[in-house]
């Protein structure tokens, strides 16, 4: 057989006078030329396939890219602007990226329910340097092994555990603000904010952060900065590049913001393990002492048993439930509460329940409150529909799926836009109005189950959506009991930026009263 082509070769050399030299350069040339003829057959039929789903008319090479080469604050407006086709879904290209947007229930459906194409979005490798490979952003067999050991950490039993926690950082942060002077207006967010990362920090790492107090802390500072550098960042094609974002962009900052955040939780997760060794290894030990245990607690009783989870592998995944906590929760609560001031009747119904339930005003929220306070469910229900804390997600097609007739091929991006889903006129009727009413058991029935998907839905939902849901109603509670207030700006006027997180673009302006003392309000019936 070898002697056969090396008798093919030299006939070929023969014949058309080849010497060695012009051979060692035509046949690579040739294996060349039919790899790009390959690859650019196998492009166009991809582009076909594509370009059956309806969308805007794209350029070659850039595509669809420079209708996004606007300010971040101008992006999301571009985003939710195109979401107008009446399928509910549209494409687009990104240079030679086929994004696929969804925003009708039925079409959400098939790909959050999809438990092959389970993958984050290439865009979120952004979080790697921060993240690493933690439950948020990791692919494949590596996240069904983090989900699988994770969930146990969300169970009732635990969360039950940081109820006290939740009480008392509300009850601070209701003292704090009921310093500001009653019918001024002031900014809420800031104040939100502090109060959901001494939440986070003492739930998932144990510590109190305390910056609720005002006080300069570099963590807190890293920790807002590096959200916008990674938003500024995903809308700059160039800065992609870790070199030319080094070089030409913010990769300096980046960095520092990387340091001070690693070094916090490796400071941390090196003192907690010592303290362990001294005071007691094991869960029940904690019990016994009657301490609560961290979700960083949970996480090094699992690396005493599995030794192949690593102390960066802690780091990761204490890391990530700071980030999927902290900003997600205070947006929520943030839009809660200036829907809230833009309705008072609403409010003062949500009031009367929490008194009804929760009795004196001084009495902290407990667990078996928290099924009973419906109505103020409803009002966070509600809220998280007209501005979801994550108003968009995606995920990278691996294996090819079909939406309706239309054809995704792999290596797309789909990505499904809440909020435009949420404005979705067949399930919600006069979308951009605040009713509780609609998150009713009655109301909710007969509702597509993927019409509302603000923790996302299927196989990747979030995790720890019961916790956030605890700590949304008791801070809620809590601030409703003792304090009445009154929105500043109404919702046509109120500029919303859709980063990675939703939030008012100048935060939420608020006034504020201090209700007059009671024993018990009326307890709400039939609904």
């Amino acid at each position: 057989m070898p002697s056969e082509r090396m008798s093919i070769l030299g006939s070929l050399v023969r014949s058309y006078g080849l010497g060695v030299r012009e051979l060692l350069i035509v046949t690579p040339f040739t294996v060349f030329l039919a790899w790009a003829t390959y690859r650019l057959l196998q492009w166009r039929k991809k582009v076909a396939v594509v370009d059956r789903i309806p969308g805007p008319s794209a350029l070659p090479f850039v595509g669809n890219a420079l209708e996004f080469m606007v300010p971040p604050k101008e992006l999301f407006k571009t985003i939710c602007n195109l979401c107008q086709y009446p399928e509910g879904i549209h494409r687009l290209w990104i240079g030679h990226v086929p994004y696929i947007i969804l925003y009708k229930a039925q079409k959400v459906e098939v790909i959050l329910n999809n438990s092959t194409n389970i993958d984050k979005a290439r865009d979120y490798n952004l979080l790697h340097p921060w993240l690493g490979q933690g439950l948020l952003v990791s692919q494949g067999q590596k996240w069904h092994s983090r989900r699988k050991m994770l969930t146990p950490a969300f169970h009732f039993k635990i969360l039950d555990n940081f109820i006290e926690v939740l009480n008392k950082q509300a009850t601070k942060f209701v003292n704090i603000i009921s310093k500001q002077v009653p019918g001024s207006a002031f900014n809420i967010s800031p104040y939100i904010t502090r109060c959901t990362l001494d939440i986070i920090c003492e739930t998932a790492m144990g510590i109190n952060l305390n910056s609720q107090d005002g006080v300069k802390l570099e963590y807190l500072e890293a920790l807002i900065k590096i959200n916008g550098l990674i938003m500024e960042r995903s809308v700059r094609p160039l800065w992609r590049s870790d070199l030319l974002y080094w070089l030409f962009g913010r990769g300096k900052e980046y960095n520092e913001c990387l340091r001070v955040l690693h070094q916090f939780t490796r400071t941390t997760i090196k003192t907690k393990k010592d303290q362990r060794k001294k005071e007691g290894n094991s869960l029940n030990d904690i019990h016994k002492t009657k301490k609560r245990a961290a979700f960083l607690d949970l996480l090094l009783e699992y690396a005493e048993t599995d030794p192949q989870l690593t102390d960066e592998e802690i780091r990761e995944e204490v890391d990530n439930f700071t980030f999927a906590g902290h900003d997600t929760t205070a947006s929520a609560i943030n839009w809660t509460i200036y829907l809230l001031g833009l309705n008072p009747k609403i409010q003062e119904k949500a009031y009367a329940e929490i008194m009804s339930v929760a009795g004196f005003q001084n009495k902290n929220i407990n667990m078996d409150d928290l099924p009973n306070l419906k109505y103020l469910e409803c009002c966070i229900k509600e809220a998280l529909r007209i501005y979801p804390a994550v108003p968009f997600f995606a995920r990278e097609i691996t294996k090819e799926i079909n939406i309706d007739n239309y054809v995704i091929p792999i290596g797309s991006t789909v990505e499904v836009v809440t909020y435009a889903l949420h404005r979705d006129e067949e399930h919600f009727p006069d979308p951009e109005v605040f009713k509780p009413e609609r998150f009713s058991t009655e109301n909710c029935k007969d509702r597509h189950p993927y019409a509302y998907v603000p923790f996302s839905a299927g196989p990747r939902n979030c995790i720890g959506q019961k916790f956030a849901m605890m700590e949304m109603k008791i801070m809620l509670a809590t601030i409703l009991k003792k304090i009445k207030i009154t929105s500043q700006e109404e919702q046509k006027d109120i500029s919303v930026l859709g980063e990675l997180i939703l939030r008012a673009e100048n935060g939420i302006m608020v006034k504020i009263e201090h209700r007059a003392t009671m024993n018990m309000g009326d307890r709400i019936n039939g609904f």
